[in-house]
């Protein structure tokens, strides 16, 4: 039986450059890009060493702990570079793409009769399992474990954030295999859509339905789980993204594995904000390009939503999970009382002193200024105003700072992930970075409680 979700705790911020209802297929480029970096948790062990060639779907590295887990190229080419950090950490895998694109086959049993464990070896086999990620801890999904449901949402209500109903028109059919075959891996699937209007997935089978309204972070799987079936300590579900469900099930309509992403690119500096057909880890700079992001504007180009998204060069290659590409003005100018909220009747704050409560649909068109430092002060109720979640955020907090272990699980910290509280970041007098906190607690909690 369907639950209907309504949240009122949150907030919807309203940005300029909103990508309009326009799919354009990107630019052509011969430069990608797999980051390590995208999958938390991972120690990568390479399978290949530079000059050598690969082909679309061959396993580059695998993870070093779990090493049934193989991460694979997006596309067929050769491994121009290894790119590394401090203490040798790989930081990308440089791929110079071939003209001609051939991809590794992979042969399938009838999907009439295959089993939950052929599925799981065919996802692990030929690289989607990345695609899927379990709470707790939010990492990749452990193959050892069985979840007690999936959860997908197909509703995003971060600021900017791609329309999941125009990321997936036309994947309908690859969307519902993909369904099919998770939904034998875990006793239940559920997917979360827009209670408004009349989404494209509404159809969809073998799956429990869940219509969500709301301002953000409605949108965000962990509400949703927390609303439908919450996480309790020794229980795992697992999530997948929408379009990662299409891709999935476009795997097992043809054997070959399928690195599709359609972003939305989107910001005040975009004179033609849009969505692009491309793939993952292809280079942004043709993209922004094509897209004309304003050339004498100082931009910060976010992989991601603007509020929990990852900062990448202009140069630089679109991330593994991402249905979004946000451009934001840099925050490189001073602001005489900055600290002010009413100072500037153009810039959003959740303060009473402000003026923003006064216009709700009005579109701001922030920077990155965070106007204003770290502060010892933390305003009572004032977290709690825009998270959805039957957690206290300020104790739960202070118990990740604090490392209190017994306290963060009497807390809640196995139903949290860093973006449920990235409204927190951008609301919070204290500025404290909360997702980094709440990462560095679960981190912890692997390490100490496994």
């Amino acid at each position: 039986m369907s639950i209907d979700i309504k949240i009122r705790k949150g907030l919807q911020l309203n940005l300029k450059g909103a990508a309009a209802n326009i799919i354009k297929q990107a630019p052509q480029t011969n430069n990608y890009a797999l980051k390590p970096t995208d999958f938390h948790g991972v120690f990568p062990k390479l399978l290949l060493k530079k000059g050598q060639k690969v082909k679309a779907g061959q396993p580059l590295f695998f993870s070093k702990y779990q090493d049934k887990i193989k991460f694979v190229s997006p596309v067929s080419g050769t491994l121009k570079e290894v790119q590394r950090g401090a203490k040798r950490k790989i930081l990308n895998l440089f791929i110079e793409a071939d003209s001609k694109q051939v991809s590794v086959k992979h042969k399938l049993p009838k999907l009439e009769s295959i089993t939950a464990e052929q599925v799981r070896e065919l996802l692990l086999e030929s690289g989607n399992w990345p695609y899927i990620k379990q709470r707790p801890y939010d990492v990749i999904a452990d193959p050892d474990r069985s979840p007690k449901a999936i959860f997908i949402s197909a509703y995003a209500t971060a600021p900017l954030a791609a329309d999941l109903d125009i990321v997936l028109d036309g994947q309908q059919e690859a969307f519902q295999l993909g369904i099919d075959m998770l939904a034998k891996l875990a006793p239940k699937v559920h997917l979360s859509i827009p209670s408004k209007g009349d989404s494209i997935l509404s159809s969809i089978k073998n799956c429990e339905i869940h219509r969500v309204n709301g301002p953000h972070p409605a949108g965000n799987v962990g509400v949703q789980i927390h609303h439908i079936d919450p996480v309790n300590a020794g229980e795992t579900v697992w999530t997948v993204g929408a379009e990662d469900v299409a891709n999935i099930g476009r795997f097992f309509l043809n054997g070959t594995f399928d690195a599709s992403r359609t972003i939305a690119v989107s910001g005040s500096p975009v004179a033609q904000p849009s969505y692009y057909k491309t793939t993952i880890g292809a280079s942004i700079s043709s993209i922004l390009k094509d897209a004309e992001v304003d050339q004498n504007m100082p931009t910060r180009v976010i992989n991601g939503n603007v509020l929990n998204g990852d900062s990448v060069a202009h140069d630089g290659h679109l991330g593994y999970y991402n249905n979004d590409l946000s451009i934001l003005p840099e925050g490189n100018r001073y602001r005489m009382f900055g600290w002010l909220p009413f100072v500037g009747s153009s810039i959003h704050s959740m303060s009473n002193t402000s003026l923003s409560w006064l216009f709700p649909k009005r579109v701001y068109a922030p920077d990155t200024n965070m106007n204003g430092e770290e502060r010892a002060l933390v305003v009572t109720g004032e977290m709690e105003r825009v998270f959805p979640m039957d957690i206290y955020p300020m104790q739960l907090l202070k118990a990740c700072m604090s490392q209190d272990i017994e306290k963060m699980e009497n807390l809640g910290i196995y139903e949290v992930a860093p973006e449920d509280f990235a409204l927190i970041d951008y609301s919070s007098s204290s500025k404290l970075e909360a997702q980094a906190i709440v990462r560095e607690a679960l981190d912890l909690m692997i390490k100490e409680v496994g």
